[in-house]
């Protein structure tokens, strides 16, 4: 049933062009010869008799498309049937394919940076001017007619204490650890706090550290006032107070800060009651190795203008302290660490020392905990 339409539109084409040709003065198109045997090449040629039927009866389908397509194209058909299919067939129709896949590939590239956002403004088409002028024309206070005058004074008087004129207190733990060197167990602490607001703050710190069992090898306590100068800096000044061996009382000048690269730095020098003249240099940074693991290393270096004896003190570099710690916060404000500390007490301090039996450079594993509130 499907094949009967097929073969009686190409028989309906066979006359159509036969009645063409016989008008056109042509004779009728001669009886096709015999088919060639497979070792003729001759152009035109139609299929080897020995190839299936099936091949067969698919070329005479085609060759009845072909001959219908062109009759309804209305496209003028010789007497002889072309050895090849005309070239303007397949350019025609290819040329055709390739403008229209241009077309739509183009469409689709446009659409594509459309919808992603890809198409890029020029930068000159980009407005520098001002705010309009209307932005400015409303009323000052137009929150007052929605929340009422005293809502809105609480909530202004409370941007003011949080953002600007507030006091805070912060108590800092920055070192509270166990040390030991193999031979000794010590401990040592490192606390600090402050209140007051942005611009000035009461400081408080204390320092010391001492072997289980024993007494207090140094400990003191301090009080300064600090005023910012800078936007990370603050010129501290305050008092000194030493808790163990000779007392000794010290006014306290320095500064306080975050440097490049985000080293925390505390340089102080002292002049005790005496005259005597020392100071301290402290800083520290901190490596994250993931959001919660920190990697902090540290270094202390003590000076002193002139020989103390009585405190185990020599004149210039006295005192040089460096250590590596790792700390994971279990929350922001408690942290344990572990870590290693070495101790070198240099140029007079450590003939000192070794004058007084003890060890001028040591090594230390620290355990301890950094907390805050």
């Amino acid at each position: 049933m499907i094949l009967f339409p097929i073969v009686m539109a190409g028989a309906l084409a066979i006359q159509e062009h036969q009645d063409h040709d016989a008008h056109a003065g042509h004779a009728p198109v001669a009886e096709q010869p015999t088919p060639p045997t497979s070792h003729d090449h001759r152009p035109g040629t139609q299929m080897p008799v020995e190839d299936p039927p099936a091949a067969q009866a698919m070329d005479h389908g085609d060759m009845s498309h072909d001959v219908m397509d062109h009759a309804t194209m209305g496209h003028e058909m010789s007497a002889e049937p072309p050895t090849e299919k005309p070239e303007r067939d397949h350019g025609g129709h290819q040329q055709m394919n390739h403008d229209m896949h241009a077309a739509l590939q183009g469409d689709a590239q446009e659409v594509d940076h459309a919808a992603m956002g890809h198409a890029m403004p020029n930068d000159d088409n980009i407005p520098l001017a001002g705010p309009p002028a209307a932005a400015g024309s409303g009323p000052a206070r137009a929150a007052i007619a929605i929340w009422g005058e005293k809502a809105m004074r609480e909530a202004r008087e409370e941007l003011i204490e949080d953002t600007d004129g507030g006091t805070h207190l912060l108590v800092m733990a920055d070192r509270v650890e166990l040390r030991t060197d193999g031979r000794h167990e010590s401990h040592l602490w490192d606390v600090q706090g402050w209140y007051g607001g942005d611009i000035d703050k009461l400081w408080v710190k204390s320092e010391g550290e001492g072997e289980f069992g024993g007494s207090l090898e140094s400990a003191d306590v301090e009080a300064r006032w600090s005023h910012a100068i800078a936007a990370f800096f603050d010129a501290q000044v305050g008092i000194r107070q030493d808790l163990t061996g000779p007392e000794r009382t010290y006014l306290a000048v320095g500064i306080l800060g975050l440097a490049p690269y985000e080293f925390e730095v505390d340089a102080t020098a002292y002049l005790s009651t005496k005259g005597e003249i020392t100071a301290r240099l402290e800083a520290e940074v901190d490596q994250r190795v993931t959001q919660r693991l920190i990697l902090q290393p540290r270094a202390e270096v003590r000076l002193s203008a002139q020989d103390v004896p009585e405190l185990g003190i020599g004149s210039g570099l006295s005192v040089v302290e460096a250590g590596l710690r790792l700390r994971y916060e279990l929350s922001r404000e408690f942290a344990p660490y572990i870590g290693v500390a070495h101790e070198w007490r240099v140029g007079r301090t450590g003939d000192l020392a070794r004058a007084g039996g003890e060890d001028s450079s040591v090594t230390r594993l620290v355990a301890g905990v950094r907390a805050w509130f």
